[in-house]
């Protein structure tokens, strides 16, 4: 198996949790174009990756008049059914969710030249891990250490204890990328300042760390956490889907632990905007509408898209309950550090960055 996510065989699709709409408000263009969605196992309210997907769906049958349909994947062996019933049902477009669907989305695409996919979260590859081609399926993937490296200049500027921490659900691309930004922006933070903040839980250089092992279980997050503060961390930023969740909990219960929320902004889409410092957002709602947009107007294409810093695809939410407690400096400094990454003077690398 190339990825974590093995293409299983196709079963009946009673696996399916499946739900179709009709279409919405918005011009003619697009009221015969089906387009679908496959989550991974963290589910459409996740209030993270598969919840903005969705979104983007939902935004496209207002906008753009589509008719839509949801499948929502319990474990890694639903990708298979719940992608092979989408291609049943016709469907124009076929987004997959996050990076564990790539063999499935790919093996989907490779067997129907006629439809067309997108996969969240990943590119596509060969046995050996090379990137391939696929003429009818686009890769949607956001080079967030970018973003992440402002969050972790601010994690750093901010912390009390002078220790920050992260972990990740799976050890994966799409979740190292954000560790990598993190780490790099709490080293620039100490190298302008001549401070010593410490990371916990990432080795950048070793690519070695912690992780929940999955994006589901909520306890093993808040157990993570609860490590991580034992040590001294005081900001936190969790990379786990709805496994960030447990880490909110035991934040809190600590009383004195804020967190670096991602994918979406966790002030708006979660119960705990007032300990999140900010969150390093994907814009992946936009994306799934821009490439449906393509679709309905027969302009498909699979040239990838990468959400950046320049193209705001990424970027970092608002300080909200922070706004003032933020030193100003540092909100200039980092505004500063944007407009270099974004004007190419500062190269945020990572091992997982997309090409």
């Amino acid at each position: 198996m190339k990825k974590l996510a093995s293409a299983v065989s196709m079963i009946a699709a009673s696996a399916l949790v499946l739900s179709a709409c009709g279409s919405g408000e918005g011009g003619e263009s697009g009221s015969d174009y089906l387009a679908c969605m496959v989550s991974d196992s963290g589910g459409w309210d996740d209030q993270s990756f598969n919840q903005s997907g969705r979104e983007g769906m939902e935004n496209a049958k207002k906008n753009l008049g589509i008719e839509e349909k949801l499948a929502e994947s319990q474990g890694d062996a639903d990708f298979g059914p719940n992608v092979d019933n989408m291609v049943q049902q016709g469907c124009n477009l076929t987004f997959g969710v996050g990076f564990l669907l790539e063999d499935t989305i790919q093996e989907a695409a490779e067997a129907n030249p006629d439809l067309n996919f997108a996969l969240i979260d990943s590119t596509f590859s060969d046995a050996d891990g090379k990137p391939v081609t696929i003429d009818n399926a686009k890769a949607v993937v956001f080079n967030t250490a970018e973003a992440a490296y402002l969050a972790g200049y601010v994690a750093a500027a901010t912390s009390e204890s002078g220790k920050v921490g992260t972990f990740g659900g799976i050890q994966i691309p799409s979740v190292t990328i954000f560790m990598d930004g993190f780490a790099d922006g709490v080293d620039k933070f100490n190298e302008e300042n001549k401070k010593d903040v410490k990371l916990l839980g990432w080795n950048k250089e070793k690519q070695d760390g912690s992780f929940s092992g999955d994006f589901e279980n909520q306890g093993q997050g808040q157990e993570l956490t609860k490590q991580l503060i034992s040590q001294g961390a005081d900001v936190i930023m969790p990379v786990a889907g709805p496994v960030g969740l447990g880490a909110a909990a035991a934040a809190k219960e600590a009383g004195d632990v804020n967190l670096v929320w991602v994918d979406s902004d966790g002030y708006e889409s979660t119960e705990y905007g007032d300990i999140i410092l900010t969150s390093v957002v994907k814009q992946i709602s936009q994306a799934v509408e821009d490439t449906i947009k393509e679709g309905t107007e027969d302009n498909f294409s699979n040239e990838p898209y990468v959400g950046t810093l320049e193209n705001e695809g990424v970027g970092l939410a608002p300080y909200h309950d922070f706004e003032d407690k933020v030193p100003e400096d540092v909100k200039k400094k980092v505004e500063d550090l944007k407009k270099q990454i974004v004007d190419g003077s500062l190269v945020v690398e990572s091992e997982s960055t997309p090409k």
